[in-house]
C-alpha cells in the first residue's frame, strides 16, 4: 500500500445550512526538483507564490453569500455556508480539493455521506480550462452543479460531464471578435503567440482556418511553453526566443492568448534581467482570460509596454457595495479565512508577529495596511470580471434554490419547513431549475442561460491606459454582442482609444505591405503570403476605387474611368447641336445654299423667256433645282437631338430626294443625246424626243429609290439610339440605321444613277457646245462620286457628332457640285452677260 502524506492546506470555511463549494487559483506552489541521487524531500510544497489579485475570487463568493443572507426575501430561514480551496495551478491538488470538497464533516472521506450536516449543493470554478476540466471530471460522478468563472474552452469535448454552466460567453465569440477586430482597424499582418497546450491549440486552429477567408496573415506563430516556476532559468531561455522573434518582426499587432498574463509578465520583465533591447510600441490584444497581475517580486516593471493594448473582457458592472466590503477585511479578524494571512503577507510584503521568522530585519503585519495601497497589479477594489461571474454564478445558485422550495407543496411549509425540504434534496435536482433561471442582479443586469447551458452574454472591448506610477485604468470602446445583427456584433469608439506612445497616438499600421492605393492593385508576391504584395496600376479602360483591391474592374456603361483611374466619370450626352460651333457653321452653310438655290430658280423663272433657259427643258431645270433645294434643306435634319421622326426622314428624304436631283441630271443629259439623234434624216429616235421621256426616266428612277426606302421603312426603320462604347467620354445620341445594308443600298443606287449619268454624259460631250451641258453634267457626277467615294471611310473611321458632320458636309458639296457646275454659268450669263442671252448667241456656232 501506497501513502501519501498530504498537507492541510488554506481555506475560507463558513458554516451554514447548505454550503457552496469553491476551487478558485490564486496559489502557486513551487516543488523542489528531485534527483535519483539523493533521498526526496518529505514535504510535498517546499514554497508558495501568491497571486494576490485572486484572492478577490473568494472574496466574491463570500459578498455575494453575505448579501443573500441577509436577504429577507431570497431563501428567508435558509444559511449559505462556504467552503473554498485552492487549485494550487495543479491537476492533482485540483483532483484532491475536490474530493474533499465532497466529503462530509470536515474530513476527506469521498464517497461517504455521514448525517445531514454539510450539504454541498454546487461549487463554483475553476479559473483555467485545465482546472475545470478536472473538477467535472470528479463533480461529473455526483452529478454536482459547477459553475465555471474562467475559461471553459474544450469542456463539452474533454469530458463526458454536462453538469457545467460556464459563467463566461463562449470562447468561439471571442475568436470572431478578435477577426472582426483585426479587419476595423485593417490589420492584416499579425502575430500570435498561444500557450502550448490543448487550449492554444483550439484557438490556434480557430483562428488560422477563418483568418486567410478575411485577408489575414500571421507573420509568426510563437507556442508559449507552460514551464515550472522552480525552473526561472527554463522561462527566460524560452520567453528570449519569444521575445526576439515579437520585437523584431514589423508585425505590430500581437495577439496573446493565454489563460492568465503571466507569460506576458515574463515576457516583458526580461529587459530587466537580460541583456535585451528595450521592447518597442506593439498593440498588444489580449484575451478575456487574461488579468493584468503581478507576483510578489514582480512589483514594479515597465507597465508603460502594454499602454495601448486592447483587450476582450468578460462583462462586470461596477458594484460600490462590494468595494467597501473590501476594504474592511482584516487579517486579525477573520478567523474563517485561510488565505488572508498569506495574501496579506505577500501583498504588503511584511510577516506576521507569530511566524518563526527574523523579526529585527522583517516587516510586520499590523493589519491596518490599506488595499487601496495596493499597486492594481497586485489587488484591484473595483470588481474585475471574473469576480463577477462569480457574484451572478453565487446568485444563480440561490435563485435556483429558491425556485425549487417554492414548487414544493405548501403543507410541508412549516416553520422549519424551508430547511427541511432543501435538506432533503440532492444537487442533481437543481439542474432542472438551472436551465430555466433568470433574474436581475443588483446591478440591474439580465441572468440567464441559453437552452445550450451556455450564458447569454457578450465582451467589452478595453483599452488599457497606464500611468508612471504603475497604476492603469480599463476604458471600454467597444462592445461584442453574439446576439446583434452578424455586422453589427463588434461595436467600437474610435476616438475613445489611446494608443502607443511610440505611434505618435495615431492608428498603428501592421501590415506586410502597404496598402495599393485607388487606381492600382495587388500583385501577389511568389513564394510568399498572400498579405505580401506589390502594387501595379490598373490596366487602360479599368479602376479600383478602393485600397487594397485584387482585381480592376470596367465602369458602368455610361461612365469612364478618371485621370487617376480611382473613380468613375459619368458620360457627357453629346450629339451635334445648333448651339456649338460646328453645328451652326453647318446650318449656316445648308441655309446659304438653299437661298442661292432659291435665288437661282427664282432667277430662272423670272427669265423663263429667254432662249438659255428654254434651250435646256424647263421644266426638268426647275425639277432640278427644287430637289436641290430640298437636299440642302435635308442636311438640317441631321443637326439637333435625335428623335424618332427626324432618324427616319433624315437618310429616307435625302436618299429619295438626291435620287430626283440625279435623274434629272441624267434626263437632260439623254434629252440632248435624243434630241441630236433624232435630227438624222430617217432616224427613228423622233418618238422618244419630248417632255414624257424626261418625266418617265425622273418618275421610274425616283420609284425605284423611293421602293428602296419602303422596303427599309418597313423591316428595320432607323431608330434614336445611345452608343455608350465608340468614345471613351462620351455617350453619342445618335439614329441608329437599324439596316446598314438597306443603308448603303441607298447610298449605292445614287451612286448608281451618278455613274449612269457620268457614263452618258461623257459620251456626249462632242456634242455642239451651245446646245450640250454634257461637260458640265460630266463634272458635276464626277465631283459627286469623289465626294461620296470619299465620304464611305470617312464616315466609317469617325464617330459621335463628328461622323453626322462628315454626312452633312457630302450633302452640301455633293449638291453645291451640281448646282455650281450646271447652274453657275448660266446665271451669269442671265444676270451680268445678257447680250448672250439671246437665240443668235445660242445657235451660233463657235
Amino acid at each position: 500500500m501506497v501513502v501519501i502524506a498530504l498537507i492541510v492546506t488554506p481555506r475560507y470555511l463558513q458554516a451554514g445550512d447548505i454550503i457552496l463549494g469553491g476551487i478558485t487559483s490564486q496559489v502557486f506552489v513551487l516543488f523542489e526538483p528531485h534527483g535519483f541521487n539523493e533521498h526526496p524531500h518529505h514535504s510535498l510544497i517546499d514554497e508558495t507564490l501568491t497571486l494576490a489579485k485572486n484572492y478577490q475570487h473568494t472574496l466574491a463568493v463570500v459578498f455575494a453569500v453575505q448579501e443573500i443572507n441577509e436577504s429577507p426575501w431570497l431563501l428567508p430561514n435558509i444559511t449559505l455556508g462556504i467552503i473554498i480551496y485552492d487549485s494550487y495551478f495543479n491537476a492533482r491538488w485540483t483532483y484532491h480539493n475536490t474530493m474533499k470538497l465532497l466529503s462530509t464533516q470536515n474530513r476527506f472521506l469521498p464517497n461517504y455521506k455521514c448525517g445531514m450536516q454539510d450539504v454541498l449543493i454546487s461549487v463554483i470554478g475553476g479559473l483555467s480550462a485545465e482546472t475545470s476540466i478536472h473538477m467535472a471530471t470528479m463533480l461529473g460522478i455526483y452529478k454536482v452543479p459547477q459553475f465555471i468563472y474562467g475559461s471553459a474552452s474544450g469542456m463539452n469535448e474533454r469530458t463526458e460531464s454536462r453538469f457545467f454552466y460556464p459563467m463566461v460567453p463562449n470562447e468561439a465569440y471571442q475568436d470572431v471578435g478578435i477577426l472582426k477586430l483585426l479587419l476595423h482597424f485593417r490589420w492584416t499582418w499579425v502575430g500570435v503567440l498561444a500557450t502550448d497546450d490543448a487550449n492554444g491549440e483550439r484557438f490556434v486552429q480557430s483562428i488560422l482556418a477563418a483568418a486567410p477567408q478575411k485577408g489575414i496573415c500571421f507573420a509568426f506563430l510563437e507556442r508559449i511553453k507552460l514551464a515550472s516556476f522552480s525552473r526561472f532559468d527554463e522561462i527566460l531561455k524560452g520567453m528570449e526566443k519569444i521575445y526576439s522573434t515579437t520585437m523584431r518582426n514589423i508585425a505590430n499587432a500581437l495577439i496573446i492568448y493565454e489563460e492568465h498574463i503571466l507569460n506576458l509578465r515574463w515576457l516583458l520583465y526580461l529587459p530587466e534581467v537580460e541583456m535585451v533591447p528595450a521592447p518597442k510600441g506593439k498593440v498588444w490584444i489580449l484575451t478575456a482570460q487574461m488579468e493584468l497581475a503581478s507576483l510578489p517580486f514582480q512589483r514594479s516593471w515597465a507597465i508603460e509596454t502594454i499602454h495601448g493594448a486592447l483587450s476582450f473582457k468578460i462583462h462586470s458592472h461596477e458594484l460600490l457595495e462590494f468595494q467597501k466590503f473590501l476594504q474592511i477585511r482584516n487579517p486579525f479578524m477573520t478567523e474563517e479565512d485561510g488565505f488572508i494571512r498569506d495574501f496579506w503577507q505577500q501583498a504588503f510584503d511584511c510577516v506576521f508577529p507569530n511566524n518563526f521568522l527574523n523579526k529585527e530585519t522583517e516587516k510586520l503585519c499590523t493589519g491596518t495596511e490599506k488595499l487601496e495601497s495596493l499597486p492594481q497589479s497586485f489587488f484591484e477594489l473595483s470588481m474585475i470580471g471574473h469576480s463577477y461571474s462569480i457574484y451572478n454564478a453565487v446568485y444563480i445558485v440561490a435563485h435556483a434554490l429558491h425556485a425549487m422550495q417554492e414548487v414544493q407543496p405548501k403543507h410541508r411549509q412549516n416553520r422549519n419547513g424551508w430547511r427541511l425540504n432543501l435538506l432533503d434534496h440532492q444537487p442533481w435536482q437543481l439542474h432542472h431549475f438551472l436551465k430555466k433561471i433568470s433574474f436581475n442582479n443588483s446591478a440591474g443586469e439580465m441572468v440567464s442561460f441559453d437552452k445550450n447551458g451556455e450564458l447569454i452574454a457578450g465582451f467589452d472591448l478595453i483599452n488599457w491606459v497606464t500611468f508612471p506610477n504603475q497604476s492603469f485604468r480599463r476604458v471600454k470602446v467597444g462592445r461584442l454582442d453574439p446576439q446583434a445583427l452578424p455586422d453589427k456584433e463588434l461595436t467600437i469608439c474610435d476616438d475613445a482609444i489611446i494608443w502607443h506612445s511610440s505611434f505618435n497616438e495615431v492608428l498603428p499600421l501592421s501590415v506586410c505591405s502597404s496598402s495599393c492605393y485607388p487606381g492600382f492593385r495587388k500583385k501577389i508576391k511568389e513564394g510568399e503570403a498572400f498579405c505580401c504584395f506589390g502594387c501595379i496600376p490598373c490596366p487602360k479602360g479599368k479602376i479600383s476605387s478602393q485600397s487594397d483591391t485584387d482585381d480592376c474592374y470596367k465602369c458602368p456603361y455610361d461612365q469612364y474611368p478618371n485621370k487617376d483611374q480611382d473613380s468613375c466619370i459619368s458620360k457627357h450626352r453629346t450629339f451635334l447641336s445648333y448651339e456649338e460651333s460646328l453645328g451652326i457653321a453647318l446650318a449656316i452653310l445648308a441655309i446659304f445654299f438653299s437661298i442661292f438655290t432659291a435665288l437661282v430658280l427664282g432667277t430662272f423663272l423670272k427669265h423663263h423667256d429667254t432662249p438659255i433657259v428654254k434651250a435646256n427643258n424647263q421644266n426638268l431645270t426647275y425639277t432640278l433645282l427644287v430637289s436641290l433645294l430640298l437636299c440642302f434643306l435635308c442636311a438640317l435634319l441631321f443637326i439637333g437631338q435625335p428623335d424618332k421622326v427626324a432618324c427616319v426622314l433624315r437618310q429616307t428624304a435625302f436618299g429619295i430626294i438626291f435620287s430626283v436631283a440625279v435623274s434629272c441630271v441624267l434626263a437632260k443629259t439623254l434629252t440632248v443625246i435624243l434630241a441630236f439623234m433624232a435630227t438624222k434624216p430617217g432616224s427613228g429616235m423622233r418618238k422618244w424626243v419630248g417632255k414624257r421621256m424626261a418625266a418617265f426616266i425622273v418618275l421610274s428612277c425616283s420609284l425605284i429609290q423611293t421602293g428602296i426606302c419602303a422596303v427599309w421603312l418597313a423591316t428595320s426603320p432607323p431608330f434614336p439610339d445611345d452608343d455608350m462604347y465608340s468614345l471613351t467620354k462620351e455617350i453619342i445620341l445618335e439614329c441608329n440605321e437599324g439596316s446598314a445594308i438597306m443603308f448603303y443600298c441607298i447610298l449605292g443606287y445614287m451612286g448608281f444613277l451618278a455613274i449612269v449619268s457620268f457614263t452618258v454624259a461623257f459620251f456626249a460631250r462632242k456634242l455642239p457646245d451651245s446646245f450640250n451641258e454634257a461637260k458640265f453634267i460630266t463634272f458635276s457626277m464626277l465631283v459627286f462620286c469623289t465626294v461620296w467615294l470619299s465620304f464611305v471611310p470617312t464616315y466609317l473611321s469617325t464617330k459621335g457628332k463628328y461622323m453626322v458632320a462628315v454626312e452633312i458636309f457630302s450633302i452640301l458639296a455633293s449638291s453645291a457640285g451640281l448646282l455650281g457646275c450646271i447652274f453657275l454659268l448660266k446665271c451669269y450669263i442671265i444676270v451680268l452677260r445678257p447680250k448672250l442671252n439671246n437665240r443668235d448667241q445660242i445657235m451660233k456656232k463657235r
